[in-house]
């Protein structure tokens, strides 16, 4: 159950005692964290939410909100925001709308603030029922736009290196792979090859994407026993529907 959050704020408040206090009676897990990107990395592995008591700091810590922006990109994560009109604003302008789940400002009432976050892990609980895609793939611009088309059917996370990719393996087992073929540095044979190699991920399908269409190209691709390939080139309704049949097909699969 989606029930852990981190309230990040600088330095133990009463409010935030008051608010971790009504958090745990609600059936929440709080954990107080600083505002610092070594605390957001530490505890990234064991929060659903992030909640952030904002306040002047804001503006000081650029960075952590840069930092927690790409965790929760590549974690699935959202922020939810307490604090005065500017300092939303100043989290949101970091961070961006997509990943602000709450903006609740102050002052507040604390029945209504629990009411909302349980509505959020409801919705939670929700979108982690969804198939899981794992995308990787070392351009950053391709990542964006095809977790757009896929994030209003499944759970999307983004990986923009092999050997990040190998790290999130680790500690979460996706329902599918889409994997750049022409990767640099960690190519994606090679990233394939690291994941068939571990116990516990041999088994997690893979698709792979490549820019080249040429048989010769796809001859090599399909050599090395994938699920399928595509072609980024694909418009997102193909990109979609081998997606959907992929699943649909693997359903009746014993």
């Amino acid at each position: 159950m989606s029930n852990r959050i981190s309230i990040i704020s600088e330095g133990q408040t009463f409010m935030t005692e008051t608010l971790s206090k009504n958090l745990q009676q609600a059936g929440f897990e709080v954990t107080v964290i600083a505002a610092n990107v070594d605390d957001v990395e530490r505890y990234r592995g064991q929060t659903d939410f992030f909640l952030v008591y904002a306040g002047e700091y804001v503006s000081r810590c650029r960075s952590l909100f840069v930092y927690l922006k790409d965790v929760c990109s590549e974690d699935e994560k959202m922020i939810s925001v307490i604090g005065y009109p500017q300092d939303i604003a100043d989290v949101e302008e970091i961070v961006s709308s997509t990943y602000l789940a709450l903006r609740i400002e102050r002052p507040f009432d604390m029945k209504d603030l629990i009411s909302k976050f349980e509505q959020l892990r409801e919705t939670d609980e929700t979108r982690k029922s969804r198939k899981h895609i794992l995308l990787i793939d070392d351009d950053l611009a391709y990542l964006k736009m095809v977790q757009g088309w896929l994030s209003s059917k499944y759970r999307v996370t983004l990986a923009k290196s092999g050997m990040q990719a190998i790290t999130f393996i680790a500690s979460h087992i996706p329902d599918l792979i889409l994997l750049d073929y022409e990767m640099p540095i960690t190519t994606g044979p090679k990233v394939m090859e690291m994941i068939r190699s571990e116990p516990g991920s041999e088994g997690i399908p893979i698709i792979f994407l490549t820019g080249k269409s040429d048989k010769e190209s796809v001859m090599s691709v399909m050599a090395l026993k994938p699920q399928g390939y595509m072609l980024k080139s694909s418009p997102k309704k193909q990109i979609l529907d081998t997606i959907d049949n992929f699943f649909e097909t693997r359903k009746w699969q014993v």
